[in-house]
């Protein structure tokens, strides 16, 4: 699933191609996925600035707004226009200078919803997107983990909570942080909090400066990488031993997601 620095780096590499292109048509294969795409008329409308709110990224026109979540397999290529339509194509967005954005999702379960430039940041979804890490004071995200009794590693999954962490980066945070994945939230202590955050706004800054981890969401000619999945720590590293204390990383689930953990070192 694209996490904060993926979708960084396709917002990034996208900045590079499409500002000022004008859409000539919107081709909505599959309406779930953008379910406005066949009632509002976009033609004319120039991309004039991408942003991004967490997971989601924005496509900011003329007068129109284009919330995107790619979800669990969603992925955005630039193509001639005349190319044909792949098979897991639902959305193509075609330019006057005859280049084409497609979006392509196996499992469908993406959205591009169109708002307004007086809504997008006021309405579901972007209005129940809570700060990221670099942005939370750590005794009042205190006082959000006393009051909940759920582990703490679904607790950072929340974007509801605190925006931007996926399961890769939660992993790599606690185990800098030394905090166990299975701690109930309101036994994490304040100390403890802001070392998460720290933790949780470092890491998410370097995957972002090395593209992410593995960049499935955007083809590029400039060969766009995620540098930073020979960063891990712990993530994917079952057996191997901890580059701490030397013991061996161990692989359990927690609230229904793979997560890796040193037992020594994670308290």
């Amino acid at each position: 699933m694209p996490e904060l620095p993926e979708v960084e780096t396709v917002k990034r590499t996208l900045e590079l191609k499409i500002l000022n292109w004008e859409i000539k048509k919107v081709h909505v294969y599959y309406e779930n996925i953008m379910p406005d795409g066949n009632k509002v008329n976009l033609e004319g409308e120039k991309i004039t600035a991408l942003e991004r709110v967490g997971k989601f990224l924005i496509f900011k026109l003329t007068n129109y707004v284009i919330v995107s979540h790619m979800r669990m397999e969603g992925r955005f290529f630039l193509k001639e226009d005349i190319e044909p339509k792949s098979k897991h194509e639902h959305v193509k967005i075609t330019f006057t200078n005859h280049l084409s954005l497609r979006y392509v999702d196996t499992r469908k379960f993406g959205r591009l919803l169109i708002k307004t430039h007086d809504n997008y940041l006021d309405t579901p979804p972007l209005s129940e997107v809570a700060k990221e890490p670099k942005d939370i004071d750590p005794k009042e995200f205190h006082e959000l983990l006393k009051r909940r009794q759920r582990a703490i590693k679904p607790t950072l999954l929340d974007q509801g909570i605190i925006a931007g962490l996926g399961n890769i980066y939660v992993d790599e945070t606690l185990f800098i942080a030394k905090v166990l994945p299975t701690r109930e939230s309101n036994l994490v202590t304040l100390d403890e909090t802001k070392k998460i955050l720290k933790a949780a706004a470092d890491v998410l800054a370097k995957a972002t400066k090395l593209g992410g981890t593995t960049i499935y969401t955007y083809e590029s000619s400039e060969g766009v990488t995620g540098r930073f999945q020979n960063e891990l720590l712990v993530h994917t590293k079952e057996g191997e031993p901890c580059p701490i204390c030397g013991t061996p990383i161990e692989k359990i689930k927690v609230g229904g997601r793979g997560t890796y953990v040193c037992f020594k070192c994670q308290k």
